[in-house]
């Protein structure tokens, strides 16, 4: 079993008086962590999938609860956003049974964190769990066999389901898509126009690493700016892509509102566009390698509870710099190339105003040094 690295932190939660919220899409792993820490406990699993729990929790009382929980110490409600008042319903367990663990688990963060934002204020850690990465990986084999798989990771990414069964990926993947990214997304969220959404999370896949433009996006779909920035919010709620805004300190030759999207893995991107081409038979291993860079690292900076703000950055004269970490006002810039003999030079229009902290390329033959 591969080691995760929330398994440590998700143990020194426990029963120190508030309730565990663990975030991360479907098929990360979230289910096997949670019985991996509480193995040798006594606890009572409730699944919010299920119709009858979710009738069961609705308008449950804490006292009819806590009779129901009985001798356990610990009460799990995975996939808790399916269940109405879900927060309220933490609430009073946290606040009238402390000596109870409750850890809730859900699928999306827009319907856990609203259903539990205004009752929960003081009484919640949050953790989020992301496919694997390639710091765990490191750990459960070696880093020589890990990085000689890189090839393979960039095309079929890191869902654990897919990392377990090689030879197995692309049916894997199809069915993550299928059952998961629309169909689930659609019921969740009420969404109507799933051919909308469909066309909608090819085009972003398409354009990883590149700027969008939600009224080009809208125009092109038939729908309007604001429809494509819901559709777009409820995809980065549901774990599937994140984004970088582009930074700026309102220089006129500046970019202040430009965005960039990626996928958090890069082998359900490469589902959706169903190209799972081997990297020396494809156009896009400069896309595909900034993803990877960039999510892994983002990926790190949660684990290690790295505050730092991150953007790209370019002018009007289209100079860029792909990467950017600020903290404490410190900027540490990067250019992100899978080639390691591409010449890169850091513009001076950036340099020169910012004075950056640190400047340096990520190739594949350092990148492990910005990962791990």
């Amino acid at each position: 079993m591969i080691k995760r690295q929330l398994h440590q932190e998700l143990t020194n939660l426990l029963f120190k008086g508030k309730a565990i919220l663990i975030f991360g899409a479907r098929q990360v792993g979230k289910t096997v962590l949670i019985k991996k820490t509480i193995k040798d406990k006594s606890y009572l699993w409730l699944n919010g999938d299920e119709p009858d729990i979710q009738v069961l929790l609705e308008n449950m009382t804490s006292d009819r609860l806590k009779a129901i929980i009985g001798k356990h110490n610990i009460l799990i409600i995975d996939e808790a956003q399916m269940i109405h008042n879900i927060g309220l319903l933490i609430k009073r367990m946290v606040d009238n049974f402390p000596e109870i663990q409750v850890i809730a688990s859900g699928s999306s963060a827009f319907e856990l964190v609203d259903k539990t934002k205004e009752s929960m204020v003081g009484r919640k850690e949050k953790l989020q769990l992301y496919p694997l990465t390639f710091s765990e990986m490191v750990t459960h084999t070696n880093f020589i066999e890990e990085s000689r798989l890189m090839p393979h990771r960039l095309i079929y990414g890191y869902y654990p389901e897919v990392v377990s069964n090689p030879g197995k990926e692309e049916k894997i993947l199809n069915d993550l898509v299928e059952a998961f990214l629309y169909k689930d997304i659609l019921n969740l969220e009420g969404i109507k126009k799933s051919a909308t959404l469909q066309r909608l999370v090819q085009m972003l896949a398409f354009r990883i690493g590149s700027e969008i433009n939600y009224s080009s996006l809208g125009n092109d779909l038939g729908i309007n700016r604001l429809t494509v920035e819901k559709y777009i919010d409820i995809l980065e709620k549901n774990f599937i892509i994140f984004s970088l805004n582009a930074f700026s300190r309102n220089l006129d030759n500046e970019l202040k509102k430009g965005r960039k999207v990626y996928f958090w893995d890069l082998g359900l991107r490469n589902r959706i566009i169903k190209n799972f081409k081997p990297i020396e038979f494809r156009d896009d291993v400069g896309a595909l390698w900034e993803n990877f860079i960039i999510s892994e690292r983002k990926k790190k900076l949660a684990f290690n509870n790295n505050f730092s703000d991150t953007y790209f950055w370019r002018n009007t004269q289209q100079a860029e710099i792909d990467y950017l970490e600020i903290k404490n006002q410190d900027i540490n810039a990067y250019e992100i190339k899978y080639n390691p003999n591409k010449k890169v030079t850091f513009t001076k229009s950036f340099t020169n105003k910012y004075l950056p902290k640190t400047t340096q390329v990520i190739h594949n033959q350092n990148y492990w040094e910005f990962l791990l």
